[in-house]
This record gives C-alpha cells, sequence and structure tokens, in this order.
C-alpha cells in the first residue's frame, strides 16, 4: 500500500470518528416563549447546520438548537444519525413560527418548512405541544427583526 493510500484512509477513519461526535460547544442564545426560556445552541456555519443535533443521545429539555441560515429560503430537515425524537419550528425573520414539524430519529423523510424562512429551531419533541406552542406563536430574541408600527397623522 502506498503513502499516499495509507494516509488517505487514516484520513478518512479519523473524519468518521470526528463526524460521530455530537457538538455540545456551539456558541449559545436566550430565546424566549411566553413565559418559558430556550437555551439554544447556534448552529450558523454550513458544517454546523450539517451535523446539527446528530449523535446526541440527550438533551435537557429546556435546550434546542437553533440553525441560521444567511438568506430565507424552504428550508428541509432529515433526521439521519440524529437519536432523539426532534419537533422542528421553522421561523420566520421576525421570530414567527410558520410550521412545526415532528420528525422521527433517524430517518431520512424531509421535513421542510410551508415558506421561506431564515431560522429552524429544533427542541425534543412534544416540547412545543406540553407548552401549547403552535403555529404562528412569535418567539422573541435579539436574532429576530422586530416591526414596529409607527403611529402617522393622517395629511
Amino acid at each position: 500500500m502506498t503513502h499516499k493510500v495509507r494516509a488517505f484512509l487514516l484520513f478518512l477513519l479519523c473524519w468518521n470518528a470526528e463526524a460521530q461526535t455530537p457538538q455540545t460547544q456551539l456558541p449559545r442564545v436566550m430565546l424566549q416563549a411566553g413565559m418559558y426560556q430556550i437555551d439554544a445552541q447556534v448552529a450558523a456555519t454550513p458544517e454546523q447546520r450539517a451535523i446539527g443535533l446528530m449523535y446526541r443521545q440527550d438533551m435537557p429539555q429546556h435546550e434546542g438548537m437553533l440553525f441560521v441560515f444567511e438568506e430565507p429560503q424552504v428550508q428541509c430537515f432529515w433526521m439521519k444519525n440524529t437519536l432523539m425524537a426532534l419537533t422542528a419550528a421553522f421561523i420566520a425573520d421576525d421570530g414567527t413560527i410558520v410550521n412545526l414539524a415532528d420528525m422521527k430519529p433517524q430517518t431520512t423523510n424531509s421535513h421542510c418548512s410551508e415558506k421561506p424562512v431564515r431560522y429552524v429551531l429544533e427542541m425534543k419533541q412534544g416540547w412545543f405541544a406540553q407548552k401549547n406552542i403552535k403555529k404562528s406563536f412569535v418567539l422573541k430574541s435579539s436574532l429576530f427583526k422586530t416591526t414596529s408600527v409607527k403611529a402617522t397623522s393622517p395629511p
């Protein structure tokens, strides 16, 4: 076996072992869902988003992962190598939940946003339902753009 082939095989073994390590040290942001706080890891790079919550055995109920994309577009998620049942909340720029999707572990079914979004929040399945948080609910965070209505005088 040549030196190059051995080096390539070693690279593949190391890469595969690293790829199976869960992400637990990403930056965090606090989200407000009514009276509930969510401690969310932020997956903002393509690499962080690709791994997401893969390989995690468990996660505290109040924690989640917020996927942040550069531009709003229809986002689709699947659960390959994800060991926990999750619910994805597809979120508009202003924090409004566009739709929710329950996702089964270790499946490759696509779960997509109903319209273009920049944010997707994954929580343990059941968290949103237990808190009665549904489509059109508005989450609060410093990341979301707030719209304010300015009063204007008639001409």
